[in-house]
């Protein structure tokens, strides 16, 4: 199997090889020396496809320098490729995210987007940095929600021990769960309210975006009725 360095450099010269076989680039007889070469075969707009194509891929094709950090509260899809781990999905997600609730402003608050787990974000630690400030928002139950850094929470912080009561559950309580941040401890919220109390842990499924895998992480701190 390849690396993803080796990925990333055949990529890279198969876009060159292509855009090369492309090309059959000619000069007429009456020109003189030095006159301009043209490519009477591709239009123009073709001739800007194949260079975008050759800089995307020597983009994907870099490296990243010893030290170097890619800030990931400014930098593009494709910037974001360059880190380790990271696929064309993925770094359209995180700018996705990025761009409908704001800046990460930290690693803890990059772990909302769906995918990013904390074998990622450990392995993110000295490839990444946040130069954006978390934006701050209300949630259902006027408790302060910071969206980009996990902080909201119940005025007693998280419970240490004990069962939490699923159909009581404030967003800042709900969040203390593992794999629960903001937005999905709203929607949450937001089901418990429209269709009434979930009658077992169970029946969070019903929420978007909530699957076995999640319900089974949590289901040893919660209680339902």
């Amino acid at each position: 199997m390849f690396t993803k360095d080796e990925r990333r450099a055949l990529l890279y010269l198969a876009v060159v090889a292509a855009a090369g076989g492309v090309l059959r680039v000619v000069r007429a007889p009456a020109d003189a020396p030095g006159a301009s070469m043209v490519a009477p075969d591709l239009s123009s707009d073709d001739l800007a496809q194949q260079t975008e194509l050759v800089r995307q891929a020597a983009m994907l094709a870099r490296p990243l320098r010893p030290g170097e950090r890619i800030d990931l509260d400014r930098a593009g899809a494709l910037e974001i490729e360059r880190l380790p781990r990271v696929g064309p999905a993925l770094a359209r997600r995180i700018v996705e995210d990025r761009d409908s609730l704001g800046p990460f402003g930290s690693l803890e608050g990059l772990g909302r987007v769906p995918g990013i787990g904390p074998a990622l974000l450990r392995a993110f630690e000295r490839s990444v940095t946040f130069s954006g400030t978390p934006r701050v928002v209300t949630s259902p139950t006027a408790t302060p929600v910071v969206i980009g850094a996990r902080t909201g929470r119940a005025a007693n912080g998280c419970p240490a021990t004990g069962l939490l009561a699923l159909n009581r559950a404030t967003v800042a309580e709900l969040e203390c769960l593992p794999g629960i941040g903001p937005r999905l401890a709203a929607r949450i919220i937001e089901d418990r309210t429209l269709r009434g109390p979930f009658r077992e842990v169970k029946e969070l499924e019903r929420v978007a975006g909530v699957g076995p895998a999640l319900v089974q992480g949590v289901s040893r701190r919660l209680s339902a009725p």
